[in-house]
């Protein structure tokens, strides 16, 4: 398409710091709540004849939802409040997530959200969608499974079936991935003491690329992730703009 011009050529500018970009086009973390990924996808609601939007994270490890948020917009705000609701259930100092450039994730207040969090924001390349390719193979699921089956009077209703998708798919929707695991028996399965005693004893061998450090690791040695259970599809507060 650039040989023929195809391109409109438009350019992302964003304020601040400058975005680091991945790496690595196929993330492959070594334990949960390591590396995640978030995205967003219209949901149809038929009874109001317009779309919501589905702010979804998950973890790469283990294909958990370990977020997920619908509501009519999802701005830099709403990105922030789901953050926040994952980060009370969990340690992510050194954790990496992986977005596209959408204007909610380039925006500076969740930039500086992430950084005070100690949260390693990297962004796929423009028109790269591949770069992220466990949320886009979650969308495509969630297209196939649910959203071609249902029709949804209104968000209420729609709410309430994504609280039992996430159950669903957590806890009893078997990956091939995962060697026909659930998300939530390969999270339990885990042995995080010998992950942290691991990482702590070869920390200089560890590529700095999302690997926790050994400070980190004695310092969550005692302090493993719970399988999340309810963070939910949820509408948030209204914030002040």
């Amino acid at each position: 398409m650039k040989e023929h011009q195809l391109l409109c050529g438009t350019v992302i500018r964003t304020r601040g710091e400058k975005r680091q970009f991945v790496k690595w086009r196929v993330q492959k973390p070594l334990k949960p709540m390591e590396q995640l990924c978030m995205d967003i996808k219209y949901v149809y609601i038929q009874g109001e004849k317009k779309n919501a939007l589905l702010l979804t994270v998950l973890d790469v490890y283990t294909r958990s939802i370990i977020g997920q948020l619908l509501w009519w917009r999802i701005r830099k705000e709403q990105v922030i409040w789901l953050l926040h609701k994952i980060l009370q259930q969990h340690k992510t100092k050194g954790v990496t997530l992986r977005n596209d450039n959408g204007s909610q994730f380039i925006a500076g207040i969740v930039r500086q959200y992430f950084l005070q969090q100690e949260i390693q924001q990297e962004f796929t390349h423009v028109a790269t969608p591949e770069e992220n390719c466990f949320i886009e193979a979650y969308h495509s699921i969630l297209e196939k499974q649910l959203l071609q089956a249902v029709e949804f009077t209104d968000i209420e209703e729609a709410i309430a079936v994504f609280n039992r998708w996430r159950k669903f798919y957590n806890e009893r929707r078997r990956h091939g991935s995962l060697s026909r695991k659930t998300p939530q028996q390969v999270w339990k399965g885990f042995n995080f003491e010998m992950s942290d005693q691991a990482e702590a004893g070869n920390a200089g061998e560890q590529p700095a690329r999302n690997i926790l450090t050994s400070e980190d690791a004695a310092e969550g040695a005692n302090h493993a992730p719970s399988f999340t259970n309810n963070i939910f599809v949820a509408m948030p507060q209204k914030t002040q703009s």
